[in-house]
């Protein structure tokens, strides 16, 4: 793709992390409307039914009914040709000296103040990985103190779990602290049945796909940009507790079911193209089918902020960078349609935890307190081990390669509520 015009003439988006260069795509409703297709240009959400209705989108193969839908994944079925000569359309319309959008700009460039983000795509099936070898090495040693943090498997298959795409939320939706089992406090004794004490932010990226081939037809990882729309951030929720008691011997469910938030914004894989770059080695070599020949790991810069409602003070807690994944985005797809399974426009693919070398970059409590037995100092003088009512859990993405931003993912940990049906 050439490269983006230099500048725009929208005020402010110069600089921005959200400039010409980005232009990440959501859904709007814009004081109490119907939800509507928007790209983000500085502090601007741009109208894309508006810009479609006034015909300034003459895009092959692009009806102007796709940007009248409450939801992206119309558009997202389209193809990688499309997505790109709209995003080329967008650029132009938005470039220093274009006044083509001038008779329209008022209207369809809406104030970020002005609208309400909502879900950008109706999400079919939700699966979120292990990709951090850091993060599943310190959770290994954790729990496996006198043998090999990673399991046999680990450096052979991206291991992923299959999560509920129902409680996929949007940044800004509070989440409430679940009910469930937890372990017995003694051998023999029966598991109790209450709110989750150790709840846990996951620190993540997801990207979303397109339309997938048919049914039994695997996603070759050479093909698989062909697949994937654009990245988000991700907090996977997690109770801590519930987990490690349901996790054996199938893993999670009731530990992660309640709640995963993702931002508001997906960026354009075309966007990132200046953040890929080569992988970390991989040893032993993957099988055939999961091997790389070009550069898929993201160098993007991650933080966490927990803010106390008591306070308002935020705390970041940890800083690190997604380039360190050591499984990509095409291996994690090329695997789950391996064995048959295909995937549809709007599907999210998360990367799991994602955490660097240091306890500084440590991408969830469970690392970062040593399953609770270090308290994580906070800068308005108090501790946490695990979050409590009333935090506020904030992610942050920034490309500083290309100035791309992939804004913030907020989430406020609500009190349990009181479920009657245990006494019934």
């Amino acid at each position: 793709m050439a490269d983006a015009p230099a500048g725009s003439w929208v005020p402010g988006a110069d600089g921005s992390g959200f400039g010409i260069e980005n232009l990440p795509y959501g859904v709007v409703r814009h004081r109490g409307g119907r939800p509507v297709p928007a790209i983000r240009i500085g502090a601007f959400a741009l109208d894309l039914a508006a810009v479609a209705s006034a015909g300034l989108l003459p895009i092959p193969g692009l009806e102007p009914g796709v940007f009248a839908e409450p939801a992206l994944n119309a558009f997202l079925g389209l193809g990688p040709r499309i997505w790109s000569d709209t995003r080329r359309r967008l650029q132009a319309l938005l470039a220093k000296g274009s006044s083509e959008l001038d008779p329209i700009a008022v209207p369809a460039l809406l104030p970020l103040e002005e609208v309400r983000t909502v879900l950008p795509v109706n999400i079919g099936n939700y699966v979120d990985g292990y990709a951090s070898i850091e993060h599943a090495t310190n959770v290994g040693r954790l729990f496996r103190p006198e043998g090999d943090p990673l399991t046999p498997n680990w450096r052979h298959v991206p291991i992923a779990y299959h999560g509920r795409a129902r409680t996929v939320v949007p940044s800004g939706t509070p989440v409430r602290r679940p009910w469930g089992q937890r372990p017995p406090a003694q051998p023999g004794a029966a598991p109790s049945f209450e709110p989750e004490r150790r709840l846990d932010f996951e620190l993540e990226l997801g990207f979303v796909t397109a339309a997938g081939p048919s049914l039994g037809e695997p996603i070759p990882v050479r093909r698989a940009a062909e697949h994937i729309f654009g990245v988000v951030l991700v907090n996977d929720w997690s109770a801590r507790e519930i987990q490690r008691w349901e996790s054996q011997p199938l893993g999670p469910y009731l530990g992660k079911s309640f709640a995963t938030s993702i931002s508001p914004w997906i960026v354009p894989l075309e966007a990132l193209a200046p953040v890929r770059v080569p992988g970390v080695p991989q040893r032993p070599e993957p099988l055939p089918y999961l091997r790389l020949e070009d550069p898929w790991a993201l160098d993007i810069d991650l933080e966490a902020t927990i803010t106390p409602e008591a306070s308002g003070v935020a705390t970041r807690v940890t800083r690190t960078n997604s380039r360190g994944l050591y499984w990509s985005a095409p291996q994690q797809l090329a695997h789950a349609t391996s064995g048959g399974a295909t995937i549809g426009p709007g599907d999210l693919f998360a990367s799991g935890t994602i955490s660097g070398t240091e306890a500084g970059s440590y991408g969830c409590l469970l690392e970062r307190s040593r399953a609770g037995r270090e308290p994580i100092p906070l800068d308005d003088g108090g501790s946490r081990t695990f979050l409590e009512d009333g935090d506020t859990v904030t992610i942050r993405g920034y490309g500083e390669a290309a100035r791309i931003s992939l804004g913030e993912l907020t989430g406020r940990v609500a009190p349990a509520g009181t479920w009657s049906g245990f006494h019934e």
